[in-house]
């Protein structure tokens, strides 16, 4: 029986044209001097973004935890929406290696989403010397933990301009922000407008066996690369890796496959009785009475996911077909019970 890996979309594997291309890579040392194919990475990554320049680091943990070194200053506050990636799945990185003090901000624009209100009022005025200092907002796009959910340009802009209004820096986590560009159609450049820094990852939904970015103004990616060296991230004749994520960047439009892949298993779902949000990009939150169990009905028919408090989480990705998902909608249906119980 296959097994239909749903837990992610970071467990895909190099297409052919990948391995092809990675074989034939234009190679130097990126810490001597530059590797050229990682160079040209960095460049088209940048320009999609549209920032000055853009940083390749082995993962998208150390692409955030860059900015957040950049960014701010022992024991500066900063703020994020609750159940950020950037909060609670990077083992405490902002807290032990920025030295930064986490606020989470909760859900009051919807799954996922704070207001402009929100980070105004958070913010606060300069106190005195002993106060508590706010020096910058993380923003997530789509936000991972609450299903996968889109900031559209104009919401993000707005949440920037509260930010600035209160000299607040800011850092956007779009590891999967070319999801949110295929959802709402907005350009990526319009949906990082403002930011100070942004990371994006290859690795989850574009199928790279590795790699983030993290992008900016030049002299803060020239400080990124001296902090990236510093974390163990440099690395040598990278262009291996990195023509991977350039042939990855051509899979950006089948992004809406994967959505529409999402979309289908959650219709699914919900004729079996069970109560969830239909997913705006390719995550899907299936809450249940008994996760454990569900998880483990689940595996016994060969549709892997994961736990996530009370809740199911799948993720859609390029190397399920649309015959996996018809089959996992099979499988699904014989777990009922176990789903609903």
């Amino acid at each position: 029986m296959k097994t239909i890996d749903l837990r992610s979309d970071t467990v895909t594997t190099p297409s052919p044209e990948m391995y092809a291309a990675m074989a034939r890579a234009d190679v130097g040392d990126d810490v001597l001097e530059r590797d050229p194919t990682m160079e040209r990475l960095e460049l088209k990554v940048a320009e999609m973004l549209g920032k000055e320049a853009a940083l390749w680091t082995p993962t998208g943990c150390m692409s955030n935890v860059i900015a957040l070194m950049i960014h701010l200053r022992r024991g500066d506050r900063f703020l994020a929406p609750a159940q950020s990636h950037i909060l609670g799945a990077e083992l405490g990185t902002a807290a032990w290696l920025a030295l930064g003090m986490p606020e989470a901000l909760p859900w009051d624009g919807g799954p996922g989403k704070i207001t402009p209100a929100q980070v105004t009022a958070a913010a606060g005025s300069p106190g005195p010397y002993y106060s508590l200092r706010t020096t910058l907002l993380c923003l997530e796009n789509t936000h991972n933990f609450a299903g996968g959910t889109c900031l559209d340009a104009v919401s993000h802009r707005a949440l920037v301009e509260a930010a600035q209004g209160k000299n607040l820096k800011v850092h956007l986590d779009g590891a999967r922000l070319w999801h949110a560009s295929v959802a709402t159609g907005d350009s990526l450049a319009e949906l990082c407008k403002g930011a100070d820094t942004v990371s994006v990852c290859l690795s989850k939904g574009l199928g790279a066996p590795m790699g983030s970015l993290v992008a900016g103004d030049r002299g803060t990616i020239t400080e990124a690369r001296r902090i990236r060296k510093m974390l163990g991230g440099g690395v040598r004749q990278g262009g291996v890796v990195a023509v991977a994520g350039l042939v990855a960047l051509d899979h950006i439009p089948c992004l809406a496959d994967d959505h529409a892949k999402a979309k289908r298993l959650a219709e699914a779902f919900i004729s079996i009785g069970l109560e969830l949000a239909m997913p705006e990009t390719n995550i899907i939150f299936v809450p249940v009475k008994r996760p454990t169990l569900a998880v483990a009905k689940l595996e016994s028919v060969g549709v892997r996911c994961l736990p996530v408090g009370n809740a199911l989480r799948f993720i859609t990705h390029r190397n399920l077909h649309d015959s996996d998902i018809k089959e996992a909608i099979k499988r699904i249906e014989l777990a009922t019970d176990d789903l609903l119980g």
